[in-house]
């Protein structure tokens, strides 16, 4: 199902401490029906992991599956005595992008660049800084909607039809007029209800992953888990949602990308008031402290995006 939706940049949280053209759309200024409602989806895209394509590695403990590479994603799991896997994916255009994995089950990664030939390592911990070797992959990969890798749930984006999030997303999405509302009444209760996790920020891992329900039961978190529950909360709901790592000048920094039908493409740091998008660090609007990312606010020049999941 192919969409052409355009692109607007919705959220952008700073991930410093803890871990894009200027022109606003037109407000739309057409009355809305008053009994309008948004339809809430219920039939939730998730990864399919059915081993019709795996590869293994000769000691048996890393796998790949690679059944649906066409709806964006594969999966990785490893299964090794070690004490931490590292996971590299080199996209088609030479980046890579680098993964910690969770020892045990399969973990879904996004192919988010776009068609191409994707080459896979499975890392696994020996010492200190050295690592081995155990899977390499190369997988051709031709994706049949480039919107697929933002519509389902991988690592650092992770929730089940049963998630916490999910019902939540539900319930605002119930109460929206349309998919413009619904992207407001997320923002909202995100920046209204989850507080900077200042403590978390100090003591960060540099393999953290967040977790949009422990995030909702919490109600704190880092600019990182603020951008995954949004983002969470988006996909379940059919919004294709690309969350994005980059940096504000020197500051490291996460934000949220949205593709909708009703408006054009903002870039930046917004906030939509029922009426206009405003430029606005969302962390503030969430009653936390000023930080240096308050002065690149205004200028798109100052965003670099280093990863997009």
């Amino acid at each position: 199902m192919h969409r052409r939706w355009k692109y607007i940049a919705v959220l952008s949280l700073l991930l410093g401490a803890c871990f894009s053209s200027t022109e606003k759309p037109a407000a739309d200024n057409k009355p809305k029906d008053p009994d309008q409602k948004r339809t809430t989806n219920t039939e939730y895209e998730m990864p399919v992991i059915d081993g019709t394509v795996v590869f293994n590695s000769d000691s048996g403990t890393a796998s790949i599956d690679a059944s649906h590479t066409e709806e964006g994603y594969v999966a990785v799991k490893d299964t090794a005595s070690t004490d931490k896997v590292q996971i590299q994916v080199t996209n088609p255009d030479g980046s890579m992008y680098p993964y910690p994995l969770i020892m045990g089950d399969y973990q879904v990664l996004p192919l988010t660049n776009g068609d191409g030939t994707y080459q896979i390592k499975v890392l696994e911990h020996l010492s200190d800084k050295q690592y081995a070797l155990a899977l390499y992959q190369s997988i051709d990969v031709q994706e049949k909607d480039e919107f697929q890798p933002y519509l389902v749930p991988s690592q650092y984006v992770n929730y089940k039809p049963d998630s916490a999030c999910v019902a939540l997303a539900a319930q605002l999405s119930d109460e929206s007029s349309d998919d413009l509302d619904y992207v407001g009444k997320v923002y909202d209760y995100v920046t209204r209800n989850i507080a900077y996790d200042t403590e978390l920020a100090e003591n960060l891992s540099v393999n953290y992953i967040p977790d949009p329900d422990a995030t909702l039961s919490s109600k704190k978190g880092i600019c990182f888990d603020y951008a995954s529950l949004m983002t969470a909360m988006l996909r379940c709901q059919l919004i294709p949602t690309r969350l994005e790592v980059g940096y504000s000048g020197t500051i490291y920094h996460a934000w949220i990308s949205v593709y909708l039908k009703e408006t054009g493409w903002v870039e930046n740091i917004i906030e939509f008031n029922g009426k206009d998008w405003t430029l606005v660090d969302p962390t503030l609007g969430a009653s936390n402290k000023p930080s240096d990312v308050k002065k690149y606010i205004s200028d798109g020049s100052n965003y670099t995006v280093k990863y997009h999941y």
